[in-house]
């Protein structure tokens, strides 16, 4: 059970976030996440949004080279501690974590972190074995 992540190249300028997030809004497409790595000359910007097909043909409609990559996303206890949880879990199991970030959903104490690591299959395993269940793209309709 996975989620696709959009990845978009944005030159590290004035306006370039704003113009790649009002495409988006404009096209009707709701963000759910949102994570920015930058340098000095360019961002890579990355989203959880609820048609990341369509998100992908208007930013590469506007311009902009975009990926689509399969990530993880989990919740996570909101509460101190809750995050260690899961990263615990996931060191036991071997599994590699090269980036994450996090979110808020609507509901109170809801929180669900997004986990780019070397092994999906893995991770949704070691998790779903101490009751931790991933979120499929379709689950993002509910949060």
């Amino acid at each position: 059970m996975y989620v696709s992540q959009l990845s978009v190249f944005v030159e590290n300028s004035s306006g370039r976030l704003y113009e790649v997030v009002d495409a988006i809004g404009k096209a009707g497409l709701n963000v759910h996440a949102m994570s920015i790595a930058d340098t000095s000359d360019f961002g890579i910007l990355r989203f959880i949004v609820d048609d990341p097909g369509r998100a992908s043909e208007v930013l590469r409609g506007a311009g902009y080279v975009s990926s689509l990559t399969e990530v993880v996303a989990v919740p996570i206890e909101d509460r101190p501690g809750g995050l260690a949880r899961v990263l615990r879990i996931l060191s036991e199991a071997g599994v590699g974590i090269e980036y994450l970030y996090a979110f808020m959903s609507h509901g109170k104490g809801s929180a669900y972190v997004i986990l780019r690591v070397g092994d999906n299959a893995l991770t949704v395993r070691a998790l779903g074995a101490h009751g931790i269940k991933a979120v499929g793209q379709d689950g993002l309709r509910d949060l």
